[in-house]
C-alpha cells in the first residue's frame, strides 16, 4: 500500500495497484479495469502490478520507482528494534502472560492463526478480511465453547481494558460498555460519550458478518453476557447495521435476561421489537451515546431527546441560511465517506428530508449507482469499500482519492453541498487537516456558494487532537458539526430547503 501511494503520486499516473495475487485482489483489478491478461494464471503469492498512465515513459518511470521502494525496504534495518516473533508460538514465549492475540494476515490463513490462539487459551481480534464465512462460525462456535471472544473477522475497532485495539479512539475510563458490530459506528459512540465527560468499560467489535443468518450473532451475544458480567460496566450500548430478523429475535431474547440498562442503535432496524426486548431504542449513534451518558450520570433518558430537539432547531435555521445562498442550479448534495456505518445512518437520516438517495452501499437497493464513479443527484459513497480501495490504503488514512473527488463535486454546478467525516485515532491519518485544508480551499474557491459540511468523530486525546482539527477545517472554510448526525441533519436540511 505504501508503494501503490507513491506510485499514484506520480504525474501522469491514472491509476495504480500494488497487490498480492489473492482471487479477491484479481476481482477487484478487473472491477478496476487494471487486470492484465498475464496475472490470470498467478498464485496467492505472486505480486501484480497494474498501471494507467498518460504514457510509456510514465509507466517506465513508476516500475523505476518501484524497484527502489522495494530495495530500500528490503535493505533497510534497525539494530536497536526489540525482537520480533515469527510465528504464534515465539510470541506466547515471549509474552505467557497474554490473554489477546489481534490477527492480521492475509483472508485465507487467518482463521488456522486464530485456532492456534483458541487453543492457546487467548481472546481474538481478527482484523482481516476474506475470510470464509464457514471458517468465521467454526471459530466462534469453538470460542464459546471455551468462553473466549471472537471478534472479527474483519474487525477493524475495539478497547480493550482502556486500551485502543486498530482503529480506535483514546477515550475516557468509565461504567458504559459496547458491543459493535461495526467499527465507525464503536468509534463515534466511543468518542462523543468521552467527550461529554464520560467514559468506556470495553468496547468490544463483533465483525460485520456477526449478525448475518449464517453466524446468527454467536459473538454479539456472547458479548452482551460478558458486558453484563462485567462489574465495571454499568450501561450497555449495542450497535450495527440492522441484525437479521432470526438473529435481531435471539439479541432481544437475551437483553431481557439483562439487568443492566440497554440502549440499541440497530440502523434501520425494528424499533418495536428493540423496545420489546426492554431496551431502549436510539434513532442515531449520537442519541445512543447521549442517552447512556444520562444513564450514567443519573439522569432521564428522555433529557436526550429533548436536548436533540433544540440543537436541531438550531440546525433549521442554519439551513435556511446556507440555502438561499445558492444559485438556481445547486440542488444536490453528494457525500463522500471513509467510515461505512457513518455512511449508513447519514442516508438513514436524509430519509426524513429528500428520501432515498443513490449510493454505492444503498439502503434502498433500487437506488444503486450503475457506476460508483459516476454520481447521480443525490449521491452518498462510501470510499472505504473494496471498489475504491484496490491497491491503495484505507480512505480513513489516504485522503487522496476523497480529495481528487471533492474538486471533481466542487466543479459541478449543480452541487449545492458536500458532505465529508473526518475520523481521528489510532491508525488514522496523522495529520487530516494538512491534506484536507488545501483542498477545501481550493474546492471553495471553485463554488464559492458551495457548503462543505464536515464531521469529526474523535477526542483531544488523539494522537490528531479533535478540537485542533476542528479548527483548522472551520478556518479553511467548512461548516464542521460534533457528531454525523449533526452533519447529516444539516446537510438534509438544507437541499430540503432548496426544494
Amino acid at each position: 500500500m505504501i508503494v501503490s501511494r507513491k506510485i499514484n503520486e506520480i504525474k501522469g499516473i491514472i491509476d495504480s495497484a500494488v497487490v498480492m495475487g489473492t482471487a479477491e485482489n484479481k476481482a477487484i483489478l478487473k472491477a478496476a479495469g487494471l487486470f492484465l491478461p498475464e496475472f490470470e494464471n498467478t498464485t496467492d503469492t505472486d505480486l501484480l502490478i497494474g498501471i494507467k498512465a498518460e504514457g510509456k515513459s510514465i509507466i517506465n518511470e513508476a516500475m523505476n520507482t518501484i524497484e527502489k521502494l522495494f530495495s530500500d525496504l528490503k535493505n533497510s534495518t534497525d539494530d536497536t528494534s526489540d525482537f520480533l516473533p515469527r510465528s504464534l508460538e515465539g510470541a506466547i514465549r515471549q509474552l505467557p502472560e497474554a490473554n489477546l492475540s489481534l490477527i492480521s494476515v492475509a483472508g485465507k490463513y487467518a482463521a488456522s492463526e486464530a485456532k492456534k490462539a483458541l487453543r492457546n487459551g487467548l481472546h481474538v481480534m481478527i482484523f482481516s478480511d476474506n475470510v470464509p464465512i464457514e471458517d468465521e462460525i467454526d471459530l466462534k462456535q469453538f470460542a464459546k465453547k471455551k468462553e473466549l471472544l471472537v471478534m472479527g473477522p474483519d474487525c477493524g475497532t475495539a478497547i480493550i481494558n482502556n486500551i485502543p485495539l486498530a482503529f480506535a479512539n483514546a477515550v475516557n475510563k468509565g461504567n458504559i460498555g459496547i458491543v459493535a458490530a461495526s467499527g465507525t459506528g464503536l468509534q463515534e459512540i466511543s468518542s462523543i460519550i468521552s467527550n461529554a465527560g464520560a467514559g468506556i468499560s470495553q468496547a468490544i467489535g463483533t465483525g460485520g458478518r456477526d449478525i448475518s443468518k449464517q453466524v446468527g450473532g454467536i459473538m454479539f451475544i456472547e458479548a452482551l453476557k460478558t458486558l453484563n458480567e462485567d462489574e465495571e460496566t454499568k450501561i450497555i450500548v449495542l450497535v450495527s447495521k440492522p441484525p437479521h430478523a432470526d438473529v435481531l429475535q435471539k439479541i432481544s431474547r437475551e437483553i431481557k435476561q439483562i439487568e443492566k440498562p440497554v440502549i440499541a442503535m440497530f440502523i434501520g432496524g425494528d424499533e418495536k421489537l428493540v423496545k420489546s426486548s426492554g431496551a431502549i431504542a436510539a434513532a442515531t449513534l449520537e442519541e445512543a451515546a447521549i442517552i447512556a451518558i444520562n444513564l450514567a450520570t443519573g439522569q432521564d433518558p428522555e433529557q436526550s431527546k429533548a436536548g436533540l430537539q433544540f440543537r436541531n432547531q438550531k440546525i433549521d435555521k442554519l439551513a435556511q441560511i446556507e440555502a438561499k445562498k445558492k444559485t438556481v442550479n445547486q440542488k444536490y448534495l453528494r457525500g463522500l465517506f471513509s467510515g461505512g456505518t457513518l455512511c449508513d445512518e447519514t442516508q438513514l437520516i436524509l430519509q426524513k428530508y429528500i428520501g432515498d438517495v443513490y449510493s454505492n452501499t444503498p439502503l434502498n437497493p433500487e437506488y444503486k449507482l450503475k457506476d460508483s464513479n459516476q454520481c447521480f443527484e443525490n449521491t452518498i459513497l462510501d470510499l472505504g469499500e473494496d471498489e475504491f480501495t484496490v491497491g491503495r490504503p484505507h480512505p480513513m488514512i489516504d485522503f487522496s482519492l476523497r480529495n481528487e473527488k471533492i474538486i471533481e463535486q466542487a466543479e459541478n454546478k449543480n452541487v449545492a453541498v458536500i458532505l465529508l467525516d473526518v475520523v481521528l485515532g489510532f491508525g488514522a491519518n496523522l495529520a487530516p487537516s494538512a491534506e484536507l485544508v488545501p483542498v477545501i480551499k481550493k474546492a471553495l474557491k471553485k463554488s464559492p456558494e458551495l457548503t462543505l459540511v464536515c464531521s469529526v468523530t474523535g477526542t483531544e486525546k488523539d494522537p490528531q487532537n479533535k478540537k485542533k482539527v476542528k479548527s483548522e477545517l472551520e478556518n479553511a472554510g467548512a461548516m464542521v458539526m460534533d457528531s454525523n448526525a449533526a452533519a447529516s441533519e444539516v446537510a438534509g436540511k438544507i437541499i430540503k430547503n432548496l426544494k
